[in-house]
């Protein structure tokens, strides 16, 4: 006499010493309805797809073909079909992983719920971002270039979308001799060196609040500095001194590199 699926079922699963609780949590399916399959006992079961697949997942982890379960599943509830449908059924929405916990599908579907509203949500926000930002553009450009007009009929036609690069927010700072080597006296952000610098060998500096620098009067046409790689004019002569010395302080590094020469405020003129 051949077996019946639930015998199949529940012989190979003996054989390889696993308990209904064990398959319970490999499937998470609900230990009852794994005793109703070994029973060969459908009506209990949710029915259609869902008892296919608890079949399958069933034979699938105590090693049967899942193929040949699914037949022998069909052929046993072809001879139950009537009863199957005659008997109230009853509906059970939980997944058990042992005999003695039942967790409910319940939360698991109100957070799948909660997470879809908020993507949704989400999307919304973004699309009506994208939508306004165009709008919001052209209204602040139009004010802009109210306000140029109106102070300056002659920028009335110019691109307000044009604007000057940002200003620079770290510096360098070279100085190098351009013939023959120059005693330099440096106080950069309050640290003081003497070095000697040459054609081949510049000093450079990185301040960030003021940079002080001293020279040979006799070497100004000697001397040059760049900052951020533009040259910056020094000066050649310091009334009443025999050294030229000047300062950039915290501030002024920007207007010195936009204008390319130091200012008359940057010179020491104290001896």
């Amino acid at each position: 006499m051949s077996l019946t699926l639930g015998e199949k079922l529940r012989q190979a699963r003996e054989a390889r010493g696993l308990s209904i609780s064990q398959i319970a949590e490999q499937t998470r399916i609900s230990a009852l309805y794994l005793r109703c399959i070994e029973s060969d006992d459908f009506r209990t079961l949710p029915g259609g797809i869902f008892n296919k697949g608890f079949v399958k997942s069933f034979a699938k982890s105590v090693g049967v073909d899942e193929q040949e379960a699914l037949q022998d599943y069909a052929q046993l509830v072809g001879g139950q079909e009537s009863q199957i449908e005659d008997a109230p059924k009853t509906y059970r929405s939980e997944v058990l992983t042992d005999d003695r916990s039942h967790s409910s599908m319940f939360p698991t579907i109100i957070f799948a719920v909660i997470i879809l509203g908020l993507m949704t949500a989400g999307i919304l926000m973004g699309v009506r971002y994208i939508q306004q930002a165009p709008s919001a553009i052209n209204t602040a450009s139009s004010s802009n270039t109210s306000e140029n007009s109106t102070s300056n009929p002659s920028l009335a036609n110019v691109n307000t979308s044009i604007q000057s690069p940002p200003p620079a927010r770290n510096f360098t700072v070279e100085v190098k001799a351009l013939k023959s080597p120059v005693s330099l006296v440096s106080i950069s952000d309050g640290e003081k060196s003497n070095v000697l610098i040459k054609p081949d060998k510049p000093s450079v500096f990185q301040p960030k609040d003021s940079l002080r620098l001293k020279y040979a009067k006799a070497q100004s046409n000697n001397v040059q500095m760049t900052i951020n790689g533009k040259p910056i004019a020094l000066p050649s002569e310091n009334a009443s001194r025999d050294a030229i010395e000047f300062e950039i302080k915290h501030g002024e590094f920007q207007s010195i590199l936009e204008s390319g020469q130091l200012g008359s405020n940057n010179l020491i003129k104290t001896r």
